[in-house]
C-alpha cells in the first residue's frame, strides 16, 4: 500500500505535495519522494524513512515548478527498505516520464521479459512500479505520431498498458512538456480520486489517494476515477477523461475500508467512517449471539482504526465504552513493519494500558481486523497484566486466511495465524477467553449500505477469490518463497536513511 498525488498547478506546488504527503503518511512510512517539472525539466527528491525525515529546507527549494507527483510507500511481497525503489521512477525514452503508483503488478516477472526481449528496455530495480513505468512509455512510444503527444495518443497508449499490465495500479505520471496523467486498473482496486481549485489564474487539478489529501490542501472533490479510466491534465489546465478498456468492474479493496484509509475519507462514494460504524452494528449482533454480554463490563478498542466500529458496538450492546490504552503516535503499524522481531518490539512501545479501565474487570477488546495475531497476542497479555478478569476479543474484519497480491505486505500463508485454524484455535492462540470475527457478508453490507451502487469487492485475503483472474496456486507459492528468502534481511534493516536528487533536463 502507498500513497501518491499528482497535481497541475499555477504556483509552485513543492510544498503542496509535501503537505499533502504528511496527509497520507499512514499509507506509507517506508520511503517518501517528490519529483516537480520546470521548464522541461524534472527536479526529484526521494529517500527511505518518513516524510518529515525524507525532506529539509534545502530540499525543498530544489524542487521548482507548478506540476509535480508526490508519493509515500510501504514496501510490498516482503520486499526489504530500499532507497533505490524509492518512487518516483524516472525515464527519458521516448518523453520525459517520472511515475508514481499504488498498487501491485501481479505479472512483474512475464513483463520483465518482454522488456528484454521485445521492448529492448532496460529495468535497474526489482520494483514493479518501474516495470510499470516502462511499459507505459514503450506504449507511448508505439502509438505516438511524429514523436508528438496529444489526449487521444497518450489514451490509446493507456489502453496498451491495461492490455498488458494485470494486478492493482493507480498511477499519477508527470509528461515533460505536455502536463499530468492518472489512471486506475480496470477493477479499481486501489482508490484514486481527482479534485479542483478554482484559482483567479484558473481551475488547478489534484489526484489523490484519498480525498482527505484534498480537503486538507483545500481542493474540492470532483470524483473518483473510474476503473479502467485514464485522465490527461494538459498545460493550459485543461482536464481530458477517457475510459480505456471495454468492460471496466469496480472492485475496490474492502480492506481499505476495515484499516488501510483514514475515517475522514470517502472512496467511491463510501465514508470509510459511516462504513466502520455499520462494522460495530453487525458486529455487535454477532458478538450478542455468541458472547455471554451481560459479563462484560467494558467495550475497549485497540487505537486507532477499531474506534468507530467499537463505539457503536458499545452503543448498541449498552455496554460501556471506555479508552483503555494510550497509543504512541510515533511508532509505524505493527503488522506490515519488517522482521517478526521487531513487530513484536513495537507492539509495547506503541500501547500503554490505563489500569483502572482493566483492574477486576470483564474487558470486550475490539480490534478492526487480526492478521498474524502478534499484537493482538500482545494486546491480551496487556490487559490481563493490568488486571483484567476476562479478556474477550472481537474482530470489525473476518478472518485473514489469505495472502494479498493487490499491494498490502501480508502474503505469506504461513505468516496468517487464521490459517487453518478455527476460531475456538485462534482465541487459545492470542490467549482470548473467546474470539468474534465479523462475518464476510456482513462487511460487504457495512460497505453497500453507504453506497449500493458498489455490488462487487475484492476481498481476496478474507476469501481467496482474486478479481484479476490470474493468482494461480504456483504464484503464491513463488511469491510466498522469495519472501521466505528475504527474511533473514528484512529483520536486519538498520533504517536505511539514503536519499537521492535528480535535476533531469528532459527535451521534448
Amino acid at each position: 500500500m502507498c500513497g501518491i498525488l499528482g497535481v497541475m498547478a499555477h504556483s509552485p506546488v513543492n510544498q503542496l505535495l509535501y503537505d499533502g504527503l504528511m496527509v497520507l503518511q499512514h499509507r506509507g512510512q517506508d520511503a517518501a519522494g517528490i519529483a516537480t517539472s520546470m521548464d522541461n525539466a524534472f527536479f526529484m527528491h526521494k529517500g527511505s524513512g518518513l516524510v518529515r525525515d525524507v525532506f529539509r529546507t534545502r530540499n525543498m527549494r530544489a524542487l521548482p515548478g507548478n506540476m509535480g507527483v508526490a508519493h509515500c510507500r510501504y514496501p510490498t511481497a516482503g520486499s526489504p527498505a530500499d532507497s533505490a525503489e524509492s518512487q518516483p521512477f524516472y525515464v527519458n525514452s521516448p518523453f520525459g516520464l517520472v511515475l508514481a503508483h499504488n498498487g501491485n503488478l501481479t505479472n512483474t516477472e512475464q513483463l520483465q521479459e518482454e522488456m528484454f526481449r521485445l521492448d529492448l528496455r532496460h529495468i535497474n530495480t526489482r520494483s514493479d512500479s518501474e516495470v510499470l513505468l516502462n511499459v507505459l512509455a514503450h506504449e507511448l512510444q508505439e502509438s505516438a505520431k511524429g514523436f508528438r503527444l496529444d489526449p487521444e495518443t497518450i489514451f490509446t497508449a493507456v489502453a496498451g498498458v491495461y492490455r498488458r499490465c494485470k494486478g492493482a495500479y493507480a498511477v499519477v505520471v508527470l509528461i515533460s512538456g505536455y502536463g499530468l496523467l492518472a489512471f486506475r486498473d480496470p477493477f479499481g482496486i486501489r482508490p484514486l480520486i481527482v479534485g479542483v481549485n478554482q484559482t483567479p489564474h484558473g481551475p488547478e487539478y489534484l489526484v489523490a489517494s484519498e480525498s482527505v489529501a484534498l480537503d486538507a490542501l483545500g481542493f474540492t472533490a470532483l470524483r473518483d476515477v473510474a476503473p479502467g479510466e485514464a485522465l490527461f491534465v494538459d498545460l493550459t489546465h485543461t482536464p481530458h477523461f477517457r475510459q480505456c478498456i471495454a468492460a471496466p468492474i469496480l472492485s475496490p479493496c474492502i480492506f481499505e475500508y476495515v484499516y488501510l484509509a483514514r475515517p475522514d475519507s470517502v472512496i467511491d462514494g463510501v465514508s470509510v467512517y459511516e462504513t466502520r460504524l455499520r462494522m460495530g452494528e453487525y458486529l455487535a449482533d454477532k458478538v450478542a449471539r455468541r458472547l455471554p454480554v451481560d459479563r462484560v463490563d467494558v467495550v475497549i478498542p485497540i487505537p486507532d482504526s477499531s474506534r468507530p466500529a467499537a463505539m457503536q458496538l458499545a452503543q448498541r450492546l449498552k455496554i460501556p465504552y471506555r479508552e483503555g490504552f494510550v497509543k504512541n503516535r510515533y511508532i509505524g503499524r505493527t503488522f506490515i513493519m519488517p522482521g517478526q522481531s521487531i513487530r513484536k518490539k513495537s507492539v509495547r512501545q506503541k500501547l500503554n494500558t490505563i489500569g483502572q479501565e482493566f483492574k477486576g474487570k470483564s474487558v470486550l477488546l475490539v480490534d478492526d481486523s487480526i492478521v498474524r495475531g502478534t499484537t493482538s497476542r500482545e494486546i491480551v497479555e496487556m490487559a490481563r497484566s493490568a488486571g483484567a478478569l476476562e479478556v474477550y476479543f472481537a474482530s470489525a474484519a473476518p478472518p485473514v486466511r489469505y495472502p494479498n497480491v493487490y499491494g498490502i505486505d501480508m502474503p505469506t500463508r504461513g505468516e496468517l495465524i487464521a490459517t487453518d485454524r478455527s476460531e475456538a484455535e485462534i482465541a487459545r492462540e492470542i490467549g482470548a477467553d473467546a474470539l468474534v470475527y465479523q462475518d464476510l457478508e456482513a462487511l460487504k453490507a457495512s460497505v453497500r449500505a453507504v453506497n449500493p451502487r458498489i455490488d462487487r469487492f475484492d476481498c481476496s485475503c478474507f476469501d481467496g477469490c482474486y478479481v484479476t483472474g490470474d493468482i494461480t496456486e504456483a504464484y503464491l507459492d513463488a511469491v510466498e518463497h522469495e519472501r521466505e528468502g528475504k527474511s533473514a534481511a528484512d529483520a536486519s534493516d538498520d533504517g536505511d536513511s539514503r536519499q537521492l536528487d535528480l535535476n533531469l533536463k528532459t527535451t521534448v
